[in-house]
């Protein structure tokens, strides 16, 4: 039991670590960028983006999305394409952190779960030979498969997390991509009703 116990704590320590790594997913941007851009679709998007960008001003919450709606409101195409590349680089960054985490923990949970299977496999045998001699090798049986399922299903648990952490922050950054696009529309559109000549040259990620 003592055995399991220890599998069991590792597993649990392996599939918090894990969840940790979704969690940054999920909460790679403060606002999600899918209902960014279906709120600066239209006609009124250019306003609605200039709004946000206001009430975002004064909001210490959402960093990210301030610093990337100021940067496209950045007057010179080069100053406002090294400004969103920059946070486009910032947010790849964070997509990063902790990605080889549940991995990992799946590893060592799977690790753990034998080597504690096999170190209950080893007592059993290592007992000394007396009439009780089958049950505590039942028992030691019985503890190696108990360790071992533990530290499978934590294994199974942290890969888990780590497939649907990966489709998260896969869609959260393609919305992204969507968003700087809207943005870089509304921007032409918008020096186009002013009567500038120049478009901006799409910045991009990474």
């Amino acid at each position: 039991m003592l055995l399991a116990g220890l599998s069991c704590l590792v597993a649990l320590v392996c599939v918090v670590a894990s969840a940790r790594r979704l969690a940054q997913g999920v909460t790679l941007t403060s606002l999600d960028p899918r209902v960014v851009v279906d709120a600066l679709k239209g006609p009124d998007g250019p306003a609605v983006a200039a709004r946000l960008r206001d009430v975002l001003a004064t909001s210490d919450g959402f960093a990210w999305e301030r610093d990337l709606l100021s940067a496209f409101a950045a007057d010179e195409r080069a100053v406002r394409d090294a400004l969103v590349n920059e946070q486009l680089t910032e947010l790849d960054g964070q997509a990063q952190r902790w990605a080889r985490m549940p991995r990992v923990c799946a590893s060592v949970a799977t690790s753990a779960g034998f080597l504690l299977a096999s170190i209950a496999i080893v007592q059993g045998l290592s007992a000394p030979a007396e009439d009780d001699a089958p049950i505590q090798s039942r028992a030691a049986v019985v503890g190696a498969l108990d360790a071992l399922a533990v530290g499978i299903a934590g294994a199974s648990f942290c890969y888990a997390v780590h497939i649907r952490a990966r489709r998260v922050v896969r869609e959260r950054l393609a919305a992204v991509d969507r968003l700087i696009v809207l943005l870089e529309s509304h921007r032409v559109t918008s020096e186009t009703h002013e009567g500038t000549s120049h478009r901006p040259g799409r910045p991009t990620r990474g």
